[in-house]
């Protein structure tokens, strides 16, 4: 994991990072606030590319993980839940629009900070290939992540106002391969291991060599996306990815409350005086729980032994209340009574919604599931329930404090990568045994970080053994879509807490087909891409907004909406 205390510099130094200069020699005759490019500190330049970069990853993996019912998702109308303002963030942050918004203030993000270091490094005897490096690094996954969440972006005209003030997006195609380009580059200058001069790098403690590995699994990422299996196929046997939990690529966050708040997003709204505030995906939470996942308890906290409608902790029926579970007083419209699936409440005390629940908020925060110990450093779930079935909640610093993680690309993501890539049974049966492994070391050892714990709760090795040995014997027992669907939902279980990748695999597979549907029958077809960034388009007089989230990205080949995914 990294240092900490990184993320506390990194933080506070974005917030001048617009008039930071080098002050040794400062003619007095020259406003500060008209400093050149060539004033400019490389490793402020770096450390405000790392932190768009990241604040980029948990606005796709939210709302991946929303729409793939990783996590939960509000409205019953894909639509009207989607508007133009989602993405407005993710664009200002990669292009640099040098627009303040209401709410999302953005005014130096990746590509104007990489073309900064560019002029720096070459106007300069010092050596900065490090930090150019890892922001083509960055730019490059940013321009690919675009791609699958708007089918275009702006490649070829961006980051030139003058000659291009309103820049014409380009294909999906032509971004993706500009973006395997830059990797390219990246890799050129980052493969003699050049010195950080004194940079901070959030990610790889200025570890070139695992910038490299990255490098490599964007590559995997992008050739499974657009199933080039020769390429996918030349990585893996070169060897040189992130196959070793040791190279997971993820954000490590710290336990400060104040100036700045360093803890995890889901752990600052989820662990406060008030209660929780996070509602937990109903198709998750009951998934695990059917299958004994011995990752459950790491990846929720109950705060309830029961919950309204549904059975507790000792099989007891929960009565239904009004009060703080309106639904669970509600017969099931026939869609959900058709499937068999469940509407309102989760048995155990798992207390959260379902896809496209958009009841207003009860006083349910110290009842409902909250986050846990991993990926968000909260709570492990011990049971620790009293006479009247409450735990002792959510609160300031309880558990790690907020020290968690943001996923973004772990080995066990490749794992299933490679499982899909695979071409025979037996490759993706050992491809989601590699995965489970590695996913449920991961989260377990996460549990030290909750002091309070009582750990002797926590799966021994014989359950987890049990656990991926039924999985793996399941899988190679079912046939077709009940094959596709148990290695579709591991994959999604593992990607809990970084669930970017999640969005494209259910729009190229359509799996799994047991995700829960929307509770309206009708809420419009299922996005295949969002619509563009409001905030471009109203700037932008050769942009020109959808009036619907069907447009297929180039590499989703798959039937028009509505009938594709099945699911949905």
């Amino acid at each position: 994991m990294k240092k900490i205390f990184k993320h506390l510099v990194i933080i506070l130094l974005v917030v001048g990072l617009a008039e930071s200069c080098e002050t040794t020699d400062l003619d007095g005759r020259v406003s500060p606030n008209d400093l050149s490019v060539d004033q400019a500190d490389p490793n402020l330049l770096l450390n405000a590319v790392q932190l768009a970069y990241a604040t980029n990853q948990q606005t796709f993996s939210d709302n991946a993980a929303a729409l793939t019912r990783i996590d939960y998702f509000f409205g019953r109308d894909y639509f009207n839940q989607l508007p133009g303002t989602v993405l407005n963030g993710a664009w200002s942050r990669t292009y640099s629009s040098n627009t303040s918004f209401v709410g999302d203030v953005v005014s130096v993000g990746i590509l104007t900070n990489l073309q900064a270091l560019e002029s720096i490094d070459a106007n300069t005897d010092v050596d900065y290939s490090f930090h150019i490096g890892v922001a083509k690094t960055l730019y490059a996954h940013s321009l690919f992540q675009l791609v699958d969440f708007l089918g275009q972006a702006a490649f070829s005209q961006a980051g030139q106002p003058l000659e291009f003030p309103a820049p014409s997006l380009d294909s999906g195609e032509e971004v993706y391969a500009a973006a395997f380009n830059l990797l390219d580059e990246a890799e050129a200058l980052l493969a003699g291991n050049p010195s950080a001069q004194g940079a901070t790098d959030l990610f790889y403690d200025e570890d070139s060599s695992k910038w490299v590995k990255l490098i490599n699994t964007l590559r995997l990422r992008s050739y499974k996306n657009t199933g080039n299996k020769a390429a996918f196929d030349a990585i893996i046997a070169g060897g040189n990815y992130i196959s070793s939990t040791a190279d997971d690529f993820q954000l490590q966050y710290g336990t400060s409350e104040l100036q700045p708040d360093t803890r995890h997003p889901d752990y600052a709204q989820d662990y406060t005086p008030s209660g929780a505030n996070i509602y937990q995906s109903n198709w998750l939470m009951e998934l695990m729980l059917d299958n004994d996942d011995p990752r459950i308890r790491y990846y929720f906290y109950r705060q309830s032994n029961g919950t309204p409608g549904a059975l507790d902790v000792n099989g007891d029926p929960v009565d239904p209340n009004e009060e703080t579970l309106a639904c669970s007083l509600v017969v099931p419209p026939q869609h959900y009574l058709d499937g068999g699936y469940t509407y309102c409440s989760v048995d155990n005390g798992y207390w959260g919604r379902s896809h496209g629940n958009d009841e207003g908020t009860p006083p349910d925060n110290f009842l409902r599931t909250a986050v846990g110990v991993y990926p968000a450093g909260g709570l492990f779930d011990d049971s620790e329930f009293n006479d009247e079935g409450l735990a002792p909640g959510v609160g300031l610093g309880a558990g790690g404090g907020g020290a968690g993680i943001e996923p973004i690309i772990l080995a066990s993501y490749v794992d299933f990568w490679i499982g899909e890539m695979a071409t025979s049974d037996s490759e993706k049966a050992a491809a989601l045994q590699a995965g489970l492994e590695k996913s449920i070391a991961k989260v377990q050892s996460f549990g030290s970080l909750d002091g309070s714990a009582d750990l002797s709760l926590a799966p021994s090795e014989t359950d987890v053994d049990d656990y991926i040995t039924g999985i793996v014997d399941a899988f190679n027992a079912a046939t077709g879509d009940d094959k596709e669907n148990i290695f579709a939902e591991q994959y999604f279980v593992t990607l809990y807490g970084g669930g970017t990748e999640s969005y494209n695999y259910y729009r190229k597979t359509g799996y799994p087909t047991t995700v829960l549907p929307n509770w309206e029958l009708n809420p419009g077809p299922f996005p295949r891409t969002f619509l563009y960034p409001q905030n471009e388009v109203v700037t932008n007089p050769n942009l020109e907004q959808r009036t619907a989230l069907t447009e297929q990205v180039f590499w989703d080949t798959n039937p028009a909406s509505p009938t594709f995914p099945p699911a949905n």
